[in-house]
């Protein structure tokens, strides 16, 4: 048998920094070449601008698909500033575009975690054939193009304008990487949806231009919150203060955030408990187990406060209390912790106290001041019994 010698020193290596990298492995950074990358470029780019609103510096996201399978996302918030430093109030022009943006903003708990990797709209610019953007700040608007990561124009000389400020982003994703090229819109809105539902304060609307025929649009803004994503995940829309949905939101210094929950007992079998970290969904985590045990807790004490059962009967299971329970859980943390790249397991372990507590008390007086819906979520806890 020959033997086959592998040298392998420092002169053999090579780095990758930058867009030569993300270009060399795209799917690293936004997940696919096909569909779901797309999505995550649009992710990438909306989510810097959902990020203004909520942090108090605009009032509304607008994105629209293009005819000519681009994508444009605007923000009317204060501009991109062109020469800021790196730290202060976040990135200028320069840095947004051609660096990662790893690490925390300064907003703290409001903050969108972003994307897929959450590298910002730095690695949308290396991916597209072609990026333009356009900055209104300060009584001016200034235009630059790039290609492919690199600038091709220099920044614009200033002109002045008196249409207000904002920062428009419009991108063509590079056929020479991706495998798809139409964008979903139903899965766009899917997501924008969610973001309006989890931050009050955003208003966002999506619009389709490629087919003249159809051009659907649509445009988000719920001031009620996780509420009134209870009524839509069970296809209904109640009337304000509807006494059948609990929500509330809590702010507590010991997970150094804020917990918002809203549910509702429906006469079906599903459950349906949908959880959030810094509005990004999770598949489970330390927030949605002290969610359950919380919602368990709160039932199992009013049934041995009012002697519904025999002490020496078990307590109800979270199985049977669960069933026919639609719930959004939404936490917003300071630090959050996940799991993994995918960030779909919450690990900070304070949380799962917290809102065990949080949803123990609140549910609790809910359950004191209704015995008769209660009495009837009882019924179906320990037999199956649906109400009319």
């Amino acid at each position: 048998m020959s033997e086959v010698t592998n040298v392998c020193d420092a002169s053999r290596i090579r780095v990758l920094a930058g867009r030569e990298s993300v270009r060399k492995r795209p799917g690293m950074y936004i997940g696919s070449t096909g569909e779901r990358g797309l999505r995550n470029m649009v992710f990438e780019v909306t989510d810097r601008a959902v990020n203004e609103v909520v942090a108090g510096r605009a009032s509304r996201v607008d994105v629209t698909l293009l005819p000519d399978g681009g994508v444009c996302v605007t923000a009317d918030g204060p501009g991109v500033p062109i020469d800021q430093p790196e730290g202060i109030g976040g990135p200028g022009l320069e840095a947004l575009l051609t660096r990662m943006q790893f690490g925390s903003a300064p907003d703290g708990r409001r903050r969108v975690t972003p994307g897929f990797c959450g590298v910002g709209p730095f690695v949308v610019n290396a991916l597209s054939s072609r990026l333009t953007v356009a900055v209104q700040r300060e009584g001016v608007h200034r235009v630059q193009e790039y290609a492919r990561g690199v600038a091709v124009t220099a920044l614009s000389e200033a002109a002045p304008t008196t249409s207000g400020s904002g920062t428009t982003i419009t991108f063509w994703p590079d056929a020479e990487i991706f495998t798809a090229s139409e964008f979903s819109f139903e899965a766009l809105a899917e997501r924008f949806r969610e973001l309006a539902f989890l931050n009050r304060d955003l208003e966002i609307s999506l619009a389709d231009q490629r087919r003249p025929s159809e051009s659907p649009a649509v445009r988000f803004r719920f001031p009620s919150g996780a509420r009134d994503f209870v009524a839509f995940l069970d296809g209904q829309t109640p009337p304000p203060g509807d006494p059948d949905i609990l929500s509330f939101e809590r702010e507590d210094p010991h997970m150094a955030g804020t917990v918002e929950v809203a549910l509702r007992w429906h006469d079906t079998d599903d459950q349906r408990v949908r959880s959030f970290a810094n509005s990004w969904p999770t598949g489970g985590g330390t927030h949605e187990l002290g969610f359950r045990e919380g919602v368990t807790a709160a039932v199992n004490t009013y049934v041995r406060k009012h002697q519904l059962r025999a002490m020496t009967d078990p307590d109800l299971d979270s199985n049977g209390i669960g069933a026919g329970l639609t719930a959004v859980v939404s936490v917003k943390l300071d630090h959050p912790e996940f799991h993994g790249a995918t960030r779909d397991i919450l690990g900070n372990a304070e949380v799962r106290t917290c809102v065990e507590q949080a949803v123990r008390e609140q549910l609790g007086r809910w359950l004191e001041g209704r015995p008769e819906r209660t009495a009837a979520i009882l019924d179906r806890a320990t037999y199956g019994t649906h109400w009319q």
